[in-house]
């Protein structure tokens, strides 16, 4: 990954003694919490690596749960997030996994609310930055640097182009795409990141679009 400026090598603005285990946790959190749509009813968080050795020490429990409460990096509450949890109503296990993943400081995390649920794979990978490997399942590839778009979708003709020409009709332009899919036919995931972020009409015009699942975004450059 190349870093963007050098706020991306020394970090956020942040509460916590690591960039990594807890400035970058916090945004994988916002990601999860974000894809819900919500304050989880119920979250599972998986650590590995380093996260899962460390994560008393520095906090990372806390600015996991943080981050489902849509707290920012540099949120107060991060040191009594299992608290502000109870009183939100969020239920959350937190255990060790097993095996390798893409990185050391990496957390699965699943959250439900209502009929929905989201399972995420994601890595803190320095300065607070993170990449976001997975999400249901489907290779997702995305940082949070920009605002996001995350499109479930059926796997067929003119999914695709259907999806970029709202996008390019809105005037909107897309930094970086990725496209996985299950199998031939099957289910899809369209993954867009943005120059700035999409009007509501947008979100809207791409849910009602023949094929689309269902639509979320990510904007984790706007305080919670």
């Amino acid at each position: 990954m190349r870093f963007k400026d050098v706020f991306s090598i020394i970090g956020p603005v942040m509460v916590g003694p690591s960039s990594s285990h807890t400035a970058g946790a916090v945004r994988i959190g916002r990601v999860a919490r974000q894809l819900i749509d919500g304050v989880p009813e119920e979250a599972e968080i998986t650590l590995f690596g380093s996260f899962a050795e460390t994560y008393a020490g520095h906090g990372t429990d806390l600015a996991l749960v943080g981050g489902l409460l849509n707290f920012g990096t540099d949120d107060e509450r991060i040191p009594t997030a299992f608290d502000e949890a109870k009183k939100a109503g969020m239920t959350f296990t937190l255990r060790k996994g097993t095996g390798a993943r893409p990185h050391p400081n990496y957390a699965e995390i699943k959250v439900i609310r209502g009929n929905r649920t989201i399972t995420i794979g994601g890595a803190s990978i320095g300065g607070g930055n993170i990449e976001i490997h997975s999400v249901n399942g489907f290779d997702a590839g995305f940082t949070g640097h920009y605002p996001t778009i995350v499109i479930a979708h059926a796997d067929q003709v003119g999914v695709i182009a259907s999806i970029t020409n709202a996008i390019r009709d809105a005037g909107l332009n897309i930094g970086h795409m990725r496209v996985d899919r299950v199998e031939r036919s099957g289910s899809a995931m369209t993954v867009l990141e943005c120059d700035r972020l999409p009007e509501r009409d947008l979100l809207q015009s791409l849910t009602g679009l023949p094929s689309v699942e269902q639509v979320y975004f990510i904007d984790l450059n706007t305080k919670g």
